[in-house]
């Protein structure tokens, strides 16, 4: 604003020099001499004389209008009658024009345009001076983003999944409506609460909410935009923070990806006296400075509490610690179905079933389902959302987009429908394995196809025997490669992994090995700045290394023998199946079920034992 007026004075001033300098040339009228003017009205030519100031506008008898100019203070009837020129025997009109205000400030303009253009330009410079100089200076002002309990948009009824935490919560929304309640039983509201969960469930969410439920305001900001290159950056923008927060009490400070700055001190490579340490020190300062009088509570986000400084997490600070996890199928159900308002749904959809397909699911990849059928919908022109986008979208979000334009070769084509084949039915004889529920060689992202089990139950406890029918499910690929084409492929590289991991952790981290008994075997280090695992001590010997190798290869050896058998007495139903995905390329559900459930799978299952017998 003030730029734009000191552009606007600059402008002023050079229109004023320009009239200044060619407002003769622009009028064009012929200037003459006041003598010239004297002859004239002598000798009777003039019809009148117009007087402006010093300015005289003279009209000759013939139409023609001249310009002079006289000496300031003089009178031109003065001039006429020095002369001895009677105006009324010359008959000539002398008028006399009174300047009017426009003149008079544009006459003062004129006088003092030197000195208003300096001003202008000096004006200009120090402005820009202090532009940069504050610039500078607002290094040290905090970054957080203040908005009102209201302009979250977020309540409790929007984050569903999680009733535990908001339960914890609410203990908060009703102290910051209510503290009177709290004060008056003596008792003290946390200070800090902590929000801990794997990436996506909700942490973010659930700040916003409780200050939309509490109806306070909200500052936000990240762990990561304390710190700059320069010292005292970051110490400076948490002193401003809680001052703001202090001055708007009571509030909210929500500071998201704690771990950026919370971490371990003294881990880092730059040792105690690096800038995000000094930042550190300043929050835990900070947190200790609240009196209890001062309703301002510090909620922090964080996938990693294990690398955080012992300091944060004491009792008046970081008090309160609340665990967001992966949803159960019931809050899968809810959380769909909170997605899913507003969104127009066909009659097929039932959420219950989307929910116990996608297990293991985050609830931001359950909105990211609801979006992607949304998505998929409108490209087809649909009026609604079936559930066959939902199907679709569930394959989405697990392996990507389907890669249809993908030319494979008709050998290839043949040895992925054995492989997935040999998964489903080597994972449906065994009885500990979860339930297969689709097989598809149609490829998504980096795999050429996939067999999709779906666990009856959410479970967090796993048994030896449901361990070896995951493995020996895992090795069904590879042993159908090897019994109907008498060779392998690279295709199994996946999951021998995976197969190879889950019998190492069985021997060394459960205790599942007869022969070493139940004792766990090496010492996993982590570097606290780096937030992740870089080596594993062994206390253990070489002898006792051995027998690990020995028992971890017992596993997985018995396992691909299991499962061979398994493809062995079931030959009939692998080629009916690997015919079927040549042919149709995906297979679920009931269809899938019915092919399977047969007399011959009882048969093969009889003569094929489960690994975990084995």
């Amino acid at each position: 604003m003030r730029n734009g007026f000191i552009y606007l004075l600059i402008l002023v001033a050079i229109i004023a020099i320009f009239f200044t300098f060619f407002s003769g040339s622009i009028g064009g009228n012929k200037e003459i001499s006041i003598s010239e003017v004297i002859r004239m009205a002598g000798s009777g030519e003039l019809e009148s004389i117009e007087v402006g100031g010093d300015k005289l506008t003279v009209l000759s008898n013939s139409g023609e209008t001249f310009e002079s100019r006289k000496e300031q203070g003089s009178s031109i009837v003065e001039l006429l009658e020095a002369a001895e020129i009677d105006p009324l025997v010359s008959r000539t009109d002398i008028t006399v024009k009174g300047s009017s205000g426009l003149s008079n400030f544009f006459g003062l303009i004129l006088n003092f345009l030197p000195l208003i253009i300096f001003g202008a330009i000096l004006l200009f410079m120090i402005r820009q001076a202090q532009g940069s100089t504050s610039q500078t200076f607002s290094f040290g002002k905090s970054k957080a983003r203040m908005g009102t309990g209201e302009s979250t948009g977020v309540t409790f009824d929007d984050v569903a999944g999680v009733e535990e935490a908001k339960q914890e919560l609410q203990e908060v929304v009703e102290f910051l409506k209510f503290p009177e309640r709290f004060l008056a039983m003596g008792a003290k509201i946390p200070k800090g609460v902590l929000l801990i969960g794997p990436p996506g469930t909700g942490k973010t969410l659930m700040a916003k909410a409780v200050a939309g439920e509490a109806g306070v305001p909200f500052f936000s900001i990240s762990g990561s935009e304390f710190v700059e290159m320069f010292v005292g950056v970051g110490a400076s923008r948490v002193r401003d923070l809680f001052e703001q927060a202090k001055r708007n009490s009571p509030c909210i400070v929500f500071i998201d990806e704690i771990d950026a700055v919370g971490r371990h001190r003294g881990a880092g490579l730059g040792g105690g006296h690096d800038e995000r340490e000094q930042t550190l020190n300043q929050i835990l300062v900070e947190m200790d400075g609240f009196d209890s009088g001062t309703n301002v509570i510090v909620v922090a986000a964080t996938n990693r509490p294990d690398i955080l400084d012992p300091a944060l997490l004491r009792p008046g600070r970081f008090d309160r610690r609340v665990t967001l996890d992966n949803p159960d199928v019931k809050g899968r159900v809810q959380i769909l179905e909170v997605h899913s308002k507003g969104k127009p749904l066909a009659d097929d959809v039932e959420m219950q079933v989307i929910a116990k397909q996608t297990p293991g699911f985050s609830g931001a990849d359950l909105a990211n389902l609801a979006n992607e059928a949304a998505l998929l919908a409108a490209r087809l022109n649909k009026k609604r959302i079936g559930f066959a986008e939902f199907a679709e979208s569930i394959d989405r979000v697990i392996g990507g987009p389907a890669r249809k334009s993908r030319v494979i070769s008709a050998r290839e084509k043949e040895i992925t429908a054995y492989h997935e084949s040999g998964h489903a039915i080597v994972g449906h004889m065994l009885t500990n394995a979860d339930p297969v529920f689709k097989v598809t060689i149609v490829s998504r992202g980096q795999m050429g196809g996939y067999t999709r089990f779906l666990p009856e139950e959410d479970r967090s406890l796993w048994t030896t025997a449901q361990f070896k029918d995951r493995i020996g499910a895992a090795m069904g690929g590879r042993a159908a490669e090897e019994i109907v084409f008498g060779e392998v492929t690279t295709g199994a590289s996946n999951d021998l992994e995976q197969a190879t991991n889950i019998a190492r952790s069985m021997v060394t981290r459960y205790g599942m090995s007869e022969k070493l008994g139940p004792r766990t075997f090496g010492k996993r280090e982590e570097m606290i700045f780096l937030g992740k695992e870089i080596s594993e001590q062994r206390d253990y010997s070489e002898g006792v290394a051995a027998t690990i190798d020995e028992e971890v290869h017992e596993l997985l050896d018995n396992a691909y023998k299991n499962a061979s058998r398994i493809i062995a007495s079931n030959r009939e139903k692998l080629d009916e199946l690997a015919k079927y995905l040549m042919q149709n390329e995906t297979i679920e559900g009931d269809q899938l079920t019915t092919m399977l459930d047969d007399d011959s799978t009882a048969s093969g299952n009889a003569t094929a034992p489960s690994p975990s017998s084995a």
